[in-house]
C-alpha cells in the first residue's frame, strides 16, 4: 500500500457553500466543490428556487440573491437521495413567503423529516406530509418567529435548518444539542459576517440583515479520507498520505477511534482556511486491537461507523458500538445492512437495538454483499475486500457516486 491521494471535497461543506453563497450579497467563489449526486441535488433545488448556480466545477462563482431573494419554485423540488438537501433547504423555504413540495427517491422518502418539521412549525411554518413523516413533504413558508430549541439529540442537519430559517427571517435562534454535532454551518456563517455564538453544546444566531460574499476552498472530505485510513491501517505494509483533509474537531472521531485501536496516523501541514482546520494524514500499516464506541462519540463518526465495523472484521478484533440508533434512519438501516453483509461474507456480527457487535473470527471472508444502494456500505466493504485480499464482491458498486464518484478508481490506484 503506497501513494499520495487527495480525496474529493467535503460533502457537508459543499452543500453549505452553495446554500450560503446563494443567500449572500455579492459574488462568492467556491473552489474544490464535491461534484457528486448529492451536491448536484442541492444545486438543482437552489436553481429551482431562483438561485444563479452555474454547473459544478473545480472553481465556480455564485452570484447571491440576498437572504430574502429566492423565488417560488415552478415545480416540485427533487432532492434525489440527499437528506442534507431536504432538511437544510426546508429551513430556507420555511422562512420565505411561498410554498414548495419536496420529493426524493425511494430511500430518501423513507427517512424521517419530523425532526426538522417540529422546530420550523414552532417558528410558524406549516408542513404537510402525504405518508407518515417522510417525503413527499410540502412546506408553507412565512415570516418566522424566534426560537430556543432543545433537539434532545445531536443533528447537524436539524441545527442547520433552524439556523438558516432564523437567518432569513432575521430573528434570533438558539439551538441546544445533547452533544455538539458537526459545526460547518456555524463556521461558514461566522466567516460571512453573521453573529454566531457557540457555548459548548449550544449555538445562538443573532439577527443579521445580510451575508457577505466569501471565497471558499472546500477541503478534502474526512469521511471519504477515512476509507483510505482504514485501508492503509489494515494493509500488510507501506504508507499512504492523504492531503488537504478537513480536520474539524467535530469530524475526527474516526481518527480518534482508529488511533485507540493502534493505528499509526500522523498529522502534518496543519493550517486554517475558511474557518476550517486542514492538514495531511500519513498512515502506516499497524496491528489493531479491540475497542468500544459509546453514545458520546457517535456524533463525530456517525458516517464512519459502517467502515469501523468492516475494519474490526478485517483486523479480526472485537468491536462494540452503542448509542447509534440514528444509523437505522440513514440511506439504509445501516445497522441491519452492515451486520447482514458481514455475516454474508463469513464474519461474526450481531445487531443491537442501537448499534452492533463484531466478534473476532479467523474465518476467511468471501462472498457477495448487497449495499442496499448505500454508498458508505459499498465503500466500506470495498475497503474490507482490498485490505484483506479476500474475495468480496459488491453488488451495485455505482451507488458510491452519491458522495465519491471516483472511489473505485482511487482504490485500484493505491492498492495495486
Amino acid at each position: 500500500m503506497s501513494g499520495i491521494i487527495r480525496v474529493p471535497g467535503d460533502k457537508s461543506i459543499s452543500h453549505r457553500s452553495l446554500i450560503l453563497a446563494s443567500l449572500a450579497d455579492g459574488e462568492s467563489c467556491i473552489r474544490g466543490i464535491l461534484d457528486s449526486e448529492d451536491v448536484r441535488a442541492t444545486a438543482e433545488v437552489l436553481r429551482s428556487l431562483g438561485a444563479a448556480i452555474p454547473p459544478l466545477a473545480d472553481e465556480m462563482r455564485v452570484k447571491g440573491a440576498g437572504i430574502r431573494g429566492l423565488r417560488p419554485p415552478r415545480r416540485a423540488l427533487d432532492c434525489a437521495n440527499s437528506g442534507t438537501t431536504t432538511r437544510l433547504l426546508a429551513g430556507v423555504v420555511a422562512a420565505h413567503p411561498f410554498s414548495a413540495r419536496f420529493e426524493g427517491d425511494a430511500s430518501l422518502s423513507r427517512r424521517p423529516m419530523k425532526r426538522v418539521a417540529e422546530p420550523l412549525t414552532y417558528m410558524g411554518a406549516r408542513f404537510e406530509f402525504e405518508h407518515g413523516d417522510g417525503l413527499p413533504m410540502t412546506v408553507h413558508g412565512v415570516d418566522l418567529r424566534s426560537i430556543d430549541w432543545d433537539t434532545h439529540a445531536s443533528s447537524a442537519q436539524v441545527k442547520s435548518s433552524i439556523l438558516l430559517a432564523g437567518l432569513i427571517s432575521e430573528v434570533e435562534v438558539r439551538v441546544t444539542e445533547k452533544s455538539p454535532s458537526r459545526d460547518h454551518t456555524e463556521r461558514m456563517l461566522r466567516a460571512m459576517g453573521a453573529d454566531v455564538e457557540i457555548d459548548g453544546n449550544q449555538v445562538c444566531l443573532r439577527p443579521a440583515r445580510r451575508l457577505n460574499a466569501i471565497e471558499i476552498d472546500v477541503p478534502a472530505d474526512p469521511s471519504s479520507a477515512a476509507f483510505f485510513v482504514a485501508l492503509a491501517s489494515l494493509a500488510g505494509g507501506g504508507e499512504l498520505t492523504l492531503t488537504d483533509v478537513c480536520l474539524n474537531p467535530t469530524r475526527t472521531g474516526f481518527l480518534g477511534a482508529m488511533t485507540r485501536m493502534g493505528a499509526q496516523v500522523d498529522t502534518t501541514a496543519r493550517r486554517i482556511s475558511g474557518g476550517e482546520e486542514i492538514g495531511s494524514l500519513r498512515v502506516r500499516a499497524a496491528p489493531l486491537r479491540s475497542t468500544r464506541i459509546t453514545e458520546a462519540e457517535v456524533p463525530s463518526l456517525i458516517d464512519e461507523l459502517p467502515l469501523l465495523a468492516c475494519v474490526a472484521a478485517g483486523a479480526r478484533v472485537d468491536l462494540e458500538i452503542t448509542g447509534a440508533a440514528e444509523l437505522r434512519v440513514k440511506e439504509s438501516d445501516r445497522i441491519s445492512a452492515v451486520v447482514q453483509n458481514l455475516r454474508a461474507v463469513g464474519a461474526d456480527a450481531e445487531e443491537l437495538p442501537d448499534g452492533l457487535r463484531v466478534h473476532a473470527s479467523r474465518r476467511e471472508l468471501s462472498g457477495t454483499i448487497d449495499p442496499r444502494g448505500d454508498h458508505r456500505i459499498a465503500m466500506a466493504f470495498g475497503i474490507l475486500s482490498a485490505a484483506s485480499g479476500n474475495r468480496i464482491t459488491v453488488s451495485n458498486p455505482d451507488c458510491v457516486a452519491v458522495s465519491y464518484p471516483r472511489f473505485w478508481e482511487d482504490l485500484r490506484r493505491v492498492a495495486a
